[in-house]
């Protein structure tokens, strides 16, 4: 019996209003059967009725339209996708700038950006904002990311003294952002240029913040337990969790678990088109013949397809 063979990732997303009126993140994974390159992509929206959820709608599409079609050389040409994470996050940016100045009424909305790429072994990330990348590698949880909020400081008052636990971390203050993409300067990126290695049964977890109203520990302990199950069980375990906690000021919830299955040697890999090449005029090449007129010059046709010929011509 034939039996599938298993893909260096194992991916799978979920998306969940949460307590809010309205769904404001949005996420695109796509890590196409029979390459060894994927994309992950999530924004969550911020500005309420300010339009948050049009605004990670445009910042998720349009990161993700740049990085398609930028994708056929990520394999290539490897040490340029950092560059093409920015490219694409300052162009969504941009579009999020023109839709303000066309929309003075939504003014103040934003989003924050997670991109992730992944090749092989290898995992690229932007991030702007506070929606983290978590990695789960033996047991042991980690943010991959930069956390620009005003999290981290305040936690560093808390470590320092200046601040008790409880008070740090129901502090007003601490969901504050320090960047988001506003259509404006986008004062931090975190972007390295060196990839982040990973090693088989790692589990990559591209997140908004909504996860988070469980604590690392919680999620730690769901990760690991469940780290040798199918991605899709494992997201299912998380929304449980939250689903469980019954906060009545649950956030907007999205997220995508990532594993990587193995390791093994690339089998099949996407060969980037040549720019100067001609276009293949032999018979098998898909070619558009136009169907305006009563005349077609092109090869003899069997009588069917030359009525079906005669018929478009006059207009049907």
């Amino acid at each position: 019996m034939w039996k599938s063979p298993e893909p260096r990732f194992d991916v799978a997303a979920a998306i969940c209003q949460g307590a809010r009126d309205y769904q404001e993140d949005a996420i695109i994974t796509d890590f196409p059967a029979g390459t060894d390159i994927g994309m992950a992509i999530l924004a969550d929206g911020m500005g309420g009725h300010a339009a948050g959820d049009v605004a990670s709608k445009m910042v998720v599409t349009e990161a993700f339209s740049k990085l398609k079609f930028e994708s056929v050389n990520f394999a290539e040409y490897e040490k340029q996708i950092p560059y093409h994470l920015t490219h694409a996050a300052a162009e969504a940016n941009t579009c999020v700038q023109e839709y303000v100045q066309d929309n003075p009424s939504v003014r103040g909305m934003g989003a924050t950006l997670v991109s992730v790429v992944m090749i092989e072994d290898r995992l690229y990330w932007l991030s702007i904002g506070d929606s983290p990348l978590y990695l789960m590698r033996g047991g042991k949880l980690q943010q991959l990311n930069e956390d620009h909020s005003m999290a981290p400081q305040i936690d560093m008052m808390v470590k320092a003294g200046l601040l008790d636990a409880e008070a740090g971390r129901d502090h007003p203050d601490r969901n504050c952002l320090t960047s988001v993409i506003l259509g404006d300067r986008v004062t931090r990126t975190d972007c390295p240029k060196a990839p982040f290695r990973l090693e088989v049964g790692d589990l990559v977890v591209v997140s908004s913040d909504g996860l988070q109203f469980l604590e690392d520990a919680r999620i730690e302990k769901i990760l690991h337990k469940y780290r040798r199950r199918k991605s899709a069980e494992i997201v299912e375990r998380l929304l449980a969790a939250l689903d469980d906690l019954a906060d009545p000021d649950q956030d907007n919830i999205s997220f995508a678990v990532i594993k990587l299955n193995h390791n093994k040697p690339v089998t099949r890999k996407m060969r980037r088109k040549p720019v100067d090449l001609v276009g293949d005029q032999s018979a098998s090449a898909t070619r558009v013949v136009a169907m305006n007129s009563n005349s077609y010059d092109g090869p003899s046709l069997p009588e069917q397809d030359a009525k079906v010929v005669r018929l478009a011509g006059k207009g049907r």
